[in-house]
């Protein structure tokens, strides 16, 4: 992101490479500024904005021409409790809208939430992909964040 500008004149400028109408720019802007609660910051510099903030312009940015596929790369990862509920309703909104959501996260309960697929990937190797409720029924341990720690161990230890 570029320190210099306002989040409103970044969100703008990709809104512009997207060519969308400023009608529907407008209307997207409020929802992600009202969903992301990024209107006591917008005209204030990036490079001055805290991480949190960062973080919301960020995927305003990437949403802002409403993707039809979108990539969450550990989205809350360092937020507060309360940016990260608006994060985790901005999956769950996408997820609901039919749009294809990959959502990566260490946060089990996130995913136990968000997630129709999971797939487990540990140093390069798939451990698992299948379904959430295949790897309920799966599950040897008592809660997902320890059924995942076991998969990583038992793999450690298959590798030896």
């Amino acid at each position: 992101m570029y320190a210099r500008l306002t989040p409103n004149e970044l969100i703008t400028y990709f809104a512009q490479l997207y060519s969308i109408p400023k009608a529907e720019y407008e209307a997207r802007k409020k929802k992600l500024y009202d969903l992301l609660d990024m209107h006591d910051f917008q005209n204030k510099y990036i490079g001055k904005l805290s991480t949190g903030m960062k973080q919301k312009v960020s995927i305003c940015r990437t949403m802002i021409h409403d993707p039809q596929v979108v990539i969450f790369d550990e989205p809350t990862s360092g937020l507060d409790v309360i940016t990260a509920e608006s994060i985790i309703q901005l999956v769950n909104d996408c997820r609901n809208e039919g749009k294809t959501v990959i959502f990566s996260s260490h946060i089990m309960s996130e995913v136990d939430l968000l997630c129709d697929d999971i797939s487990i990937i540990y140093q390069g190797k798939l451990l698992f992909n299948d379904t959430m409720d295949a790897f309920r029924s799966q599950m040897q341990a008592p809660n997902l964040t320890a059924e995942f720690i076991r998969r990583v161990n038992e793999h450690k230890i298959a590798a030896v």
